[in-house]
């Protein structure tokens, strides 16, 4: 297994393994043609990102959902269980992707209704729509307190 190599915008120079590809047959919404993907980032950080081996410059954040809501309990359609390749819970994990404005980062929002279903075994993925209708596509992360107090933060830094 031997290394390579993708230039990005976000981290420069990123060395990877094909153990590290996480590979989504039928890409990403948006982002159909992109299928090979990588999960970048500094382990001290809830924030990962899916790197795109197709097009260095575009990267996704994603999270655990556990970091945004620790009751978070997706339905996952059977479908979807079936094309990353399992059904057996300790096989899989979910990620959250995230949105997190520029220039508002305290706005931060994340998709509760449409996590990302990884097979850890196979490597096999896929953005699904969670059979559970209470969760939003655009779930503010920060309370209101948290929010102020971080822009608060950041209006004394300017």
């Amino acid at each position: 297994m031997s290394d390579m190599i993708i230039n990005t915008e976000r981290f420069g120079e990123v060395t990877y393994t094909s153990e590290d590809v996480i590979f989504f047959p039928r890409g990403i919404p948006a982002f159909e043609d992109k299928h090979n993907w990588i999960l970048a980032g500094t382990d001290d950080n809830a924030i990962k990102w899916l790197q795109s081996l197709d097009d260095g410059d575009l990267a996704l954040p994603v999270t655990s959902p556990d970091a945004i809501q620790p009751d978070y309990n997706a339905r996952i359609p059977e479908d979807d269980l079936t094309l990353v390749g399992s059904v057996n819970p300790a096989d899989l994990a979910l990620l959250i992707v995230v949105s997190i404005p520029e220039a508002a980062p305290w706005n931060m929002t994340a998709n509760l209704r449409a996590p990302i279903l990884i097979n850890l075994k196979s490597h096999k993925a896929v953005q699904v729509i969670a059979l559970n209708e209470e969760y939003p596509v655009r779930h503010i992360v920060f309370s209101e307190d948290v929010r102020e107090k971080l822009r608060q933060e950041a209006m004394s830094r300017c």
